[in-house]
């Protein structure tokens, strides 16, 4: 393949139409697809590829071109003829051939600067470069290689040419001699270059050669360097209107921050100057903005390359601006100074002093208001005074109608006749007035003479004169006589000068016959003197009248007390005021009340004022008088206690009268402070309680202010440290009976009460307990006794039925016993005792029977007959025992009976018992107990 490469001849060189070097891509079908152009290039050039037996990823050098110098890869590369593309059709062939059989690799670089540099001699180039790695991160460069119009040279495989910069980036070794260009990139992406100063020779190719490892890269760039500095370029659209603001740009491609220029313009205005370095654009852009007017119309606009170390402009360029408006317009005049005396002619021209484009039409205008003659001239053959006024003239052409500035003619003539103008229209006494003559001249009037009553008044020549105070003297008929320089002028007619003032001697009239009393009716009228113009309405300034306000009388129904003065107001245009008039009502003293002295608190034993006081009260003579508690006192206006006790607290009034009526105070509460006294307990309930219910006592006491606390004692005087107003006992006991006492407290002092006993009854449960414990102790006594009875009886018995023994086989007997109750009687009514229904009255008895035995019974009916008529009937043999008794003091609690019963009745029968006969009635011993 080598040989092949070598034995070619010469041929054009084929690129890729980006312009850069031949890269190797991935397929020949891709080179296929990709456009080509011719390089205007030697043979070599086609060589400058990568050989097969290199194994380097060599580039091709360069980039093709233009003719000219201008590069390709800034557009697409022109087209080939058709008959050149058939020519060329081998050596694609060729080089398809020649790629498809290299192990070369895809380009790895990829650079971004701008194709082309512009500068000139003595400045300096900024080349902003930055690269980057297509197979990814990681690399870096090693050492960079600036060479100038540089070749390749196949048999070496390097580049040939002047190395103006070399620079290793792993050793920091550069070229020392080259000290105008200078490297100010890194490794990684940055390879911006420096060229100060720069020369003309600098210009052509310009050549970067990189390398990173194995990769190696040449990047071309071209320098276009000037003998002087190049004319900026002026960028302007191509309508200017007037007053439409427009922008202008200049720019030049050229821009470094060790050389610094300037663009500056000859036209005030915006300014916006912009510094573009970068990979994309290298360039200095100004920017203008104003606001064109006519006059620029026909101008240069020049943009100027300003160094500005130098202080010398470099180069500049100017365009010429053409800017389009409304005619621009002039009046001429003949006479010059447009001033005539009426009956003279005047001429107007308008002229044309600028128009773009052309104008085609002109009018004239008087005052705003059109008239009917067209063309450049106006031609007033004989003025008169009514063509005085404001000529302008309007031309129109494509942009629009313009008006020139107005010409004032002036038609002089004499005044014409004059009259008075007063100032204000309406004339108070008292106001400025000013009059001025009125009378139409051109010139003005310069002289103007005054008539009052048509005389004339001296000293009075000019147009107006005031009269700063005016008074009603003042008033009559005025006139005046302009004169200029064409002469003077006449009389039209006079002015009347009235003078108008309000109401005077204005005066508010009572009508009433006095005195009045409050609560009448009060009529007022309002008068005056004079009046110009006349009254119209009156005003009162009665707040309690309630019609007639605006008329000339006032009715006051049911005056007040406090009645302020009343005054009226008469009015036309302006209204006066009359002097105030007082009512004097008559009325009853008025806000009464009581003073206490001292203010402080009152205090038992001081010594207390009360003054009786009132605001006002017509008549002004009054009496005095008291009143506590609704009762009458005494008169007088002082009310004195020396020294006040609490009995002297109550409610107070004060009562002041006139001879029109009486007024009472409001009520005043006097309270007197002092110690607690008449302290008292009462007790609930008051009659006593049982024991185990609810005892409250209550520590009445009589102060002021209600004591603060209260100590609690028994009747041993000791503290019960409680300290309410009420001492509660719940439940009551039986310890609690005996007397209690309390002391009450307040700020003033203490006091305290006498005893007070508590009662405590025995509950019903205590006297059941005790009464059971009386009667168990007298029945085990009656049992005893009973016992011993029995005893006695049954020893008595025995003896008995030992002498029966001997004549009967024996007897038996039986007892029975009977107790009766009766109903208790009722208590005594001053018993304070509780009543015990276990001691109630009781009758209790006894029988005691024998039983006849079989030998009675048959020696009864054997002796039957004689003893029954031995015995008499009515005996009975038998003995009865009883025991009346009646309750001891024990049976009740707390009772000491008043009259002592007898101690007991005891009366007993004795049945007798023998052999002899006996009644057929039952024998045995009965016994009674009676207790009450």
């Amino acid at each position: 393949m080598d040989g092949w490469k070598i034995g070619r001849s010469a041929s054009p060189t084929w690129c890729w139409a980006d312009g850069r070097g031949m890269a190797y891509p991935e397929k020949a079908r891709e080179l296929l697809e990709l456009p080509i152009l011719l390089c205007n290039q030697s043979l070599s050039s086609w060589d400058q590829g990568k050989g097969v037996d290199l194994g380097a990823q060599e580039e091709l050098s360069g980039r093709c071109q233009r003719p000219g110098g201008s590069k390709t890869n800034s557009s697409w590369p022109r087209l080939l003829p058709r008959h050149s593309t058939m020519h060329l059709l081998g050596p694609s062939l060729l080089l398809l051939e020649y790629l498809a059989f290299s192990d070369s690799t895809y380009n790895t670089w990829n650079f971004k600067h701008p194709e082309t540099l512009y500068a000139w001699d003595g400045a300096c180039v900024w080349i902003p470069c930055t690269f980057s790695f297509l197979k990814g991160g990681g690399h870096i460069l090693d050492n960079l290689t600036v060479y100038h119009n540089f070749t390749y040279d196949k048999e070496t495989k390097n580049y040939k040419g002047a190395i103006l910069y070399y620079k290793n980036l792993k050793t920091e070794e550069s070229t020392p001699s080259q000290e105008r260009i200078r490297f100010l990139g890194n490794k990684k992406n940055n390879c911006t270059l420096l060229i100060n100063p720069v020369k003309v020779n600098d210009s052509g190719l310009l050549g970067l050669r990189v390398m990173s490892g194995t990769d190696k890269w040449m990047e071309s760039l071209y320098l276009n360097i000037s003998e002087r500095a190049p004319q900026p370029h002026i960028d302007l659209r191509q309508e200017i209107w007037e007053d439409q603001e427009v922008t202008v740009t200049c720019s030049l491609n050229f821009a470094c921050h060790d050389y610094q220029i300037h663009l500056q313009w000859s036209l005030e205005g915006s300014v916006i100057t912009s510094t573009f370095l970068s990979p994309e654009m290298v360039a200095t852009q100004s920017r203008l903005s104003f606001q064109p007017k006519w006059t620029h119309d026909g101008k240069n606009l020049t943009c100027q390359l300003w160094d500005p170390m130098k202080q010398r402009v470099l180069s500049e360029k100017t365009v010429l601006l053409e800017v389009k408006h409304a005619p621009k317009l002039k009046i001429q005049v003949s006479p010059e100074e447009a001033t005539v005396t009426e009956g003279e002619s005047v001429t107007m021209r308008c002229q044309v002093i600028s128009s773009n484009p052309l104008h085609w039409s002109v009018s004239w205008f008087k005052d705003r208001t059109q008239l009917k003659e067209h063309g450049t001239t106006l031609t007033l053959p004989e003025v008169t005074r009514t063509m005085s006024g404001n000529y302008t003239c309007q031309v129109s052409n494509d942009v629009g109608p313009r008006q020139s500035d107005a010409v004032d003619l002036q038609v002089h003539y004499a005044p014409e006749p004059s009259w008075v103008q007063i100032s204000p229209s309406s004339i108070k006494e008292g106001v400025t007035v000013e009059l001025t003559c009125i009378s139409a001249a051109n010139p003005p009037p310069a002289n103007y003479t005054w008539y009052f009553n048509k005389q004339e008044m001296p000293g009075k020549n000019g147009r107006t004169f005031q009269i700063p105070q005016v008074l009603v003297k003042h008033a009559g008929r005025y006139s005046c006589l302009a004169e200029n320089s064409l002469g003077p002028g006449s009389v039209d007619q006079e002015a009347d000068l009235d003078v108008q003032y309000p109401p005077k001697g204005v005066t508010t009239v009572i009508q009433n016959p006095t005195p009045i009393r409050e609560g009448d009716s009060v009529t007022l009228s309002c008068t005056f003197n004079s009046s110009n113009p006349r009254v119209t309405r009156y005003n009162w300034n009665s707040p309690g009248s309630q019609d007639q306000t605006s008329q000339e009388k006032l009715t006051i129904r049911k005056v007040t007390w406090d009645a302020e003065p009343v005054k009226c107001e008469a009015c036309n245009q302006w209204c006066s005021w009359s002097p105030s008039v007082n009512l004097n009502i008559l009325y009853a003293p008025k806000d009464v009340s009581i003073q206490i002295s001292p203010h402080t608190e009152i205090r038992s034993g001081k010594r207390v004022l009360l003054q009786c006081e009132f605001s006002s009260s017509r008549p002004v003579d009054v009496h005095f008088f008291w009143k506590k508690d609704g009762s009458l006192l005494e008169e007088g206006k002082t009310l004195t206690f020396d020294p006040i006790s609490p009995e002297d607290s109550g409610t107070y009034h004060c009562l002041v009268n006139n001879s029109i009526g009486q007024t009472s105070s409001e009520a005043c509460d006097l309270r007197v402070l002092y110690a607690p006294r008449r302290l008292r307990v009462s007790i609930s309930p008051k009659d006593g309680v049982v024991e185990g219910k609810t005892a409250v006592l209550t520590c009445e006491s009589d102060a002021n202010p209600s004591p603060s606390y209260y100590d609690w004692f028994d009747g041993n005087n000791q503290d019960l440290h409680h300290y309410g107003q009420t001492l509660r006992l719940e439940p009551v006991k039986l310890q609690h009976a005996g007397s209690y006492w309390c002391r009450g407290t307040n700020r003033l002092g203490q006091s305290q009460s006498p005893p007070t006993t508590l009662t405590v009854y025995y509950s019903a449960a205590t006297i059941s307990r005790r009464a059971a414990l009386g009667v168990g102790f007298c029945l085990a006594i009656f049992l005893l006794a009973v016992w011993g009875v029995k005893l006695q009886r049954n020893w008595k018995r025995i003896q008995r039925q030992q002498g029966l023994q001997e004549s009967s086989s024996g007897q038996s007997f039986f007892v029975r016993n009977i107790k009766a109750r009766r109903t208790p009687q009722a208590e005594h009514p001053h018993s304070l005792g509780c009543y015990n229904p276990v001691m109630e009255d009781a009758v209790s008895y006894a029988t005691l029977s024998f039983p006849l035995g079989e030998t009675d019974t048959q020696r009864l009916r054997d002796a039957e007959s004689s003893e029954m008529q031995e015995i008499p009937p009515s005996r009975d043999d038998r003995v009865t025992y009883a025991v009346v008794q009646n309750c001891q003091a024990a049976d009740y609690e707390n009772v000491t009976p008043e009259v002592l019963d007898d101690a007991g009745i005891h009366y007993s029968e004795l049945v007798r018992f023998g052999n002899g006969k006996r009644a057929m009635a039952q024998e045995g011993v009965e016994y009674v107990t009676l207790k009450h």
